[in-house]
């Protein structure tokens, strides 16, 4: 009887012992998640996080600012689960993901956000040209101010002036947030720096980034583009780039879970809130290329 009672004692707890190992198992509701983001789309990852970890309460996300081209190389080298992009990689690179991670590139789009051109609240400019930023961006005068190099708004700017980012002429105040706060001191200087460092409408301390500059509208073959939610949404701003999500997870854990939701209506209305445009809940206006 003894030997029938001990048994049904280690039968017992070798389930209850089951059920806690698969309680621990990857799920896309619970686990932890690391997203790495340059500073320029921060603001948008982090709130489609927390929002995330209010749906799902047993998940915990943390979001860390890394510049754009050393996230992409983070990614291949299988040192962060998922990264936020928004540069056209180049056949080079879509190789090297898909050798590297062993999954075809399938960027998951979420958002319309754009490099905007600021200058002090100030200043008598109140619009700017193609033309002067391609000769600008050339000039040994470095007349506009990055947040850094490798960032996603200098790989942008040299995509669309059909450039090298090692070609092009700049100054480098590190991060966005003091490339607005400091540009006073250079009232010569143009700023260049992420929507979405500015476009958080409830956001106090976006607030007070705003009352220090002007975004400048861009004027391309006789026409001025703003970088507001009709210029993103229908191209129209020169500087209108499309976020997206990267993954080397290969099965439906707590990375792709996050990047279904973040594609959803609810993670498209996060977006909203973030001034940025939505990629998805607007689908068949939205005349992304």
């Amino acid at each position: 009887m003894n030997n029938f009672k001990y048994t049904i004692l280690f039968l017992v707890l070798t389930v209850v012992s089951c059920s806690k190992k698969e309680d621990k198992s990857p799920s896309y509701h619970r686990g932890n998640l690391t997203i790495l983001t340059d500073e320029s789309f921060k603001s948008v990852t982090e709130a489609l996080a927390d929002g995330y970890m209010i749906t799902y309460p047993d998940t915990k996300i943390k979001v860390i600012t890394k510049k754009e081209d050393l996230g992409f190389l983070d990614l291949l080298n299988d040192k962060a689960r998922i990264a936020v992009m928004s540069k056209d990689l180049s056949a080079e690179e879509v190789k090297a993901y898909e050798e590297q991670v062993d999954l075809k590139f399938l960027p998951a789009k979420f958002a319309a956000d754009a490099v905007v051109f600021v200058v002090p609240k100030n200043s008598s400019r109140t619009s700017i040209t193609m033309e002067e930023i391609s000769r600008g961006m050339l000039s040994e005068d470095k007349n506009f101010i990055f947040d850094g190099a490798n960032s996603s708004n200098l790989n942008f700017v040299a995509q669309k002036l059909k450039k090298l980012p090692k070609d092009l002429k700049y100054s480098i105040i590190p991060g966005s947030t003091n490339v607005i706060e400091e540009l006073n001191k250079y009232p010569s200087k143009i700023g260049v720096v992420g929507l979405n460092t500015l476009s958080r409408p409830y956001d106090k301390n976006a607030e007070k980034l705003r009352e220090l500059v002007k975004i400048l509208p861009v004027e391309t073959n006789g026409n001025l583009y703003s970088a507001n939610l009709e210029g993103l949404r229908e191209m129209k701003y020169p500087f209108t780039r499309v976020l997206y999500f990267l993954t080397n997870e290969g099965n439906f854990n707590i990375a792709n879970g996050f990047i279904r939701y973040s594609c959803t209506q609810l993670g498209q209305m996060i977006v909203e809130k973030e001034g940025l445009q939505p990629y998805n809940i607007y689908r068949r206006e939205v005349q992304m290329r």
